[in-house]
């Protein structure tokens, strides 16, 4: 087998030209196939951070119905203060979980006492909240970055459609749940910026505050948010939290509660899924460009080289010889082209970090794409490269193989 290596590394040195137009040819696939896998996975990364960390949370603990009503958010499927307890007591047996943060979510209307808007508002207790979702204060463009009893973080679309600014006093009026109307005066603490688009209306006060407008006596929870410290264990984790929480069943036998990812509250995972999709239709590319790249060389290769196919066989060679060695030689051709395309690739992804490309998010702007390289995706893409060179050159292997050596010899 040594010889035959020896061999096949002797004729691709003989074709010096043809050898590295196609080396190069696969080098540059490689090359292009990771730095967009790198590339991509970073601007997904940007963009689920952004949604998890600025409002989701990693996953979200309802009461079961009412994500389906979520529209309205109906304050009749809030979670009793029994029910709170136990979710509370599950999450904690669950060390991957971070932090987590219970909130009162109601629609009501927003008035600084000349004109008057709808807006969904979100009562939570500021230092859980902050620490389920860290980004959320680094959205304030003006104002205190805090969230103070008595004060309230109004979206930006508010704050210019009803001309109101930080220090403002305004009122939020909703409906209780036994259907009637509250309402309470705010001093604007903060202006939001959406991390969505200009379409965002939620607003955010004390959990406190959210109970007076309510007229809650004991307090009733919407949802919890959660936050893990590894977020790859998300699926793991909402399972494992899923199944502790399946016991406790409501008066009809249906599970009281209702645990979903980030995934299936958000329409911007659709976004992530098509960059997968694009990812994979990549991937096939460079899988068409070495299959056609090799399979040319190596015809051309057996073409060229039938008399010496027919001399080799003449003289004794075995077929399953002459088609190893025509595969050790595609073999050969995709493990240069993957070592030198990874090279580049690694080169190209440190040159993007030194220049720090930025860009913007929604309304947000400043984010730098952070390429980097996981072993896997490089394993991936090489073996793929690798696998598909040598299949590559199996069609073109057989029929040195089947030559006969008379009509071999006989070639001109």
């Amino acid at each position: 087998m040594l010889k035959l290596f020896k061999i096949a590394l002797r004729n691709l040195v003989r074709y010096k030209r043809r050898t590295l137009l196609t080396s190069s040819l696969i080098a540059i696939g490689v090359l292009f196939v990771l730095v967009f896998i790198a590339a991509s996975s970073s601007f997904k990364h940007i963009i689920i951070s952004q949604i998890t960390d600025s409002m989701l949370g990693h996953l979200q603990v309802h009461k079961r119905g009412y994500v389906a009503s979520i529209d309205s958010l109906p304050l009749t499927l809030n979670l009793s203060k029994k029910a709170e307890k136990k979710l509370e007591a599950a999450m904690k047996e669950i060390p991957e979980i971070e932090a987590f943060s219970p909130r009162i979510k109601f629609g009501g209307m927003f008035s600084n006492f000349v004109e008057t808007t709808n807006i969904r508002v979100n009562g939570v207790y500021p230092g859980k909240e902050i620490a389920t979702v860290p980004l959320l204060l680094s959205r304030v463009k003006q104002g205190a970055k805090t969230i103070k009893k008595g004060e309230i973080l109004i979206p930006e679309l508010l704050a210019n459609g009803l001309k109101v600014k930080p220090g403002d006093t305004v009122v939020v009026i909703a409906t209780n749940r036994d259907g009637s109307v509250n309402g309470k005066k705010f001093k604007v603490g903060g202006i939001l910026e959406s991390v969505t688009g200009p379409g965002g209306r939620d607003g955010y006060i004390h959990i406190e505050d959210a109970m007076e407008i309510l007229r809650m006596e004991e307090l009733e929870i919407s949802e919890v948010a959660v936050r893990l410290n590894d977020f790859d264990k998300l699926n793991a984790v909402s399972n494992r939290l899923d199944k502790m929480l399946a016991p406790n069943l409501n008066k009809q036998g249906k599970p009281v509660f209702d645990v979903r990812t980030w995934e299936k509250l958000s329409p911007f995972y659709n976004v992530a899924q098509m960059i997968d999709i694009l990812t994979i239709f990549i991937k096939l590319m460079l899988i068409a460009i070495v299959l056609v790249s090799i399979m040319n060389v190596m015809i051309m290769a057996v073409f060229e080289r039938i008399r010496e196919i027919g001399t080799i066989a003449a003289i004794g060679t075995m077929p399953e010889k002459i088609l190893s060695l025509f595969l050790i030689e595609g073999f050969s051709l995709g493990v240069a082209g993957v070592v030198v395309g990874n090279l580049l690739a690694y080169l190209s992804i440190f040159l993007i970090n030194s220049i720090k490309i930025t860009f913007n998010f929604g309304r947000q702007s400043g984010f730098i794409l952070a390429p980097s390289l996981e072993p896997g995706d490089i394993l991936f893409v090489s073996s793929v490269v690798i696998f598909v060179a040598v299949l590559a050159a199996l069609q073109p292997a057989f029929k040195a193989a089947r030559m006969e050596p008379v009509e071999a010899l006989r070639h001109v």
